[in-house]
């Protein structure tokens, strides 16, 4: 005679475990957009500046005349700059009068380095494409015309004197450049569409994600991602940013592979970025599990690295998915060993508050700029890099010595010793914000299995 089954327990009516809450983020194309006085929406930027930038455009290729394209190092900006080369190309201007040039590693376009090589290129047209944007002289002195296509945060008249532009850095969804110039772009020849748009989708990956929803108002991808599959983009996307992340930050690898391939499926031949993406990953592997800080008030979190790559936007952007608690606002990888004598530090919103509104909206340039209000001298010697990029994704290039100033303020290290030390260099006391003390241990940080 076969036992008689066992009998589960009943369930009680009632649970007394609370659900653990689910923290939903909007999804991207969700944002609230912006309209202008007649009720119109205003994306992916102010019509007035895409005109002036088509009209820009078409003027640079019917001069024939020397054109310096500088666009950043990352998938974004190579796909902007790869747009903008075949359109003017298809256009009619000779390649050979187009000339890019790459600010060595831990510079940028607003140095005297970059104004000295434009200077000795002497191009008419300059065209700066994702570099993020400041109020500034002119990039150079000789007569030029010079448009600049960003979507980093920008100060009302934050650009170089004399530069048109087009910002797409206050028109939610905020767009990428590489779909900023495509959009400029599009209209201007009838065969461009399949040279441009995989690479508008590249660009786009590579800075909002690859798990992007292409719906309004963002453009209708579907006979691209039929043409080339969504994995191809992605995997092109990874092995174009590895160059710039390595050591020797060859990023004109990248700039080779973009410009000269028909789609992605040739990048994923380009045995230099496979070379340059294997090392970032065993240094991203390295790096990645490091002891975190928190802030006084819990609300940052601090991962200190120190390697010749620059993965620490990666290791900001794995913390942040990971972190869970509901103090938790910014998480923060500080590079100690990018740049001699400097720290290089990324910060993006924990996945945790990315869904607030209103007054509880995280604004990261705001928060570190708070930080610093009350002390203006500190602020004065962390420069012009300090906050730099977006309200949501910023980074910035301080001192070491003002950066070991920067975390006695936010309570990152509290010794005594150590700020009094700091205090006697400087012959100015260095004051923390009085924060409630920190109860949470890193258990707390982390979702529950």
């Amino acid at each position: 005679m076969s036992s008689p089954l066992k009998r589960k327990a009943d369930k009680p009516a009632t649970s007394t475990t609370a659900k653990k809450q689910k923290f939903v983020v909007p999804e991207y194309h969700t944002t609230p957009q912006r309209r202008d006085e007649t009720g119109e929406i205003v994306w992916p930027a102010r019509k007035e500046q895409i005109e002036r930038a088509r009209q820009i455009t078409k003027e640079c290729a019917e001069a024939q005349k020397p054109i310096v394209i500088l666009p950043d190092k990352d998938a974004d900006g190579l796909s902007s700059g790869a747009i903008l080369h075949h359109t003017l190309t298809s256009l009619g201007l000779s390649p050979n009068l187009i000339s890019v040039y790459f600010p060595p590693k831990g510079s940028n376009v607003h140095d005297d380095a970059t104004k000295e090589a434009l200077t000795e290129m002497a191009p008419s047209y300059v065209f700066v494409l994702d570099q993020g944007s400041r109020k500034g002289a002119a990039l150079l002195d000789l007569p030029h015309t010079c448009l600049i296509v960003d979507h980093h945060f920008a100060e009302e008249g934050g650009f170089p004197e004399g530069a048109d532009y087009v910002t797409a850095h206050d028109c939610p969804p905020v767009a990428t450049t590489s779909l900023l110039v495509y959009h400029i772009c599009l209209p201007l020849h009838p065969d461009l569409s399949i040279k441009i748009s995989w690479l508008a989708a590249m660009g786009t990956h590579g800075d909002l994600g690859t798990t992007l929803k292409w719906e309004p108002p963002f453009p209708d991808m579907t006979a691209i991602f039929k043409r080339y599959s969504k994995k191809a983009i992605n995997d092109a996307v990874g092995l174009v940013n590895a160059p710039r992340r390595s050591a020797a930050y060859n990023v004109k690898d990248a700039w080779d592979a973009v410009i000269s391939a028909p789609g992605p499926e040739t990048i994923k031949t380009t045995e230099k970025l496979h070379d340059a993406a294997f090392e970032v990953r065993r240094e991203t592997e390295r790096c990645t599990h490091t002891a975190p800080k928190f802030s006084a008030d819990a609300t940052i979190c601090v991962l200190t690295i120190s390697s010749a790559t620059q993965i620490h936007p990666v290791i900001a952007t794995r913390w942040a998915g990971h972190l869970k608690s509901n103090k938790l606002e910014i998480v923060m990888c500080a590079n100690e060993g990018y740049l001699p004598g400097k720290v290089n530090f990324s910060c993006r919103i924990a996945k945790v508050a990315r869904g607030r509104e209103g007054d509880e909206k995280v604004d990261i340039i705001k928060r570190l700029e708070g930080i610093v209000k009350d002390h203006p001298e500190l602020r004065d010697r962390l420069g012009e890099s300090f906050a730099r990029g977006h309200k949501e994704a910023t980074g910035g290039i301080v001192g070491k010595k003002e950066w070991n100033e920067l975390k006695v303020i936010m309570g990152l290290d509290d010794s005594k010793t150590k700020k009094k030390k700091l205090e006697k260099e400087n012959g100015t006391p260095i004051t923390t914000k009085k924060m409630p003390a920190q109860k949470n241990t890193l258990a707390n940080y982390f979702a529950k299995a």
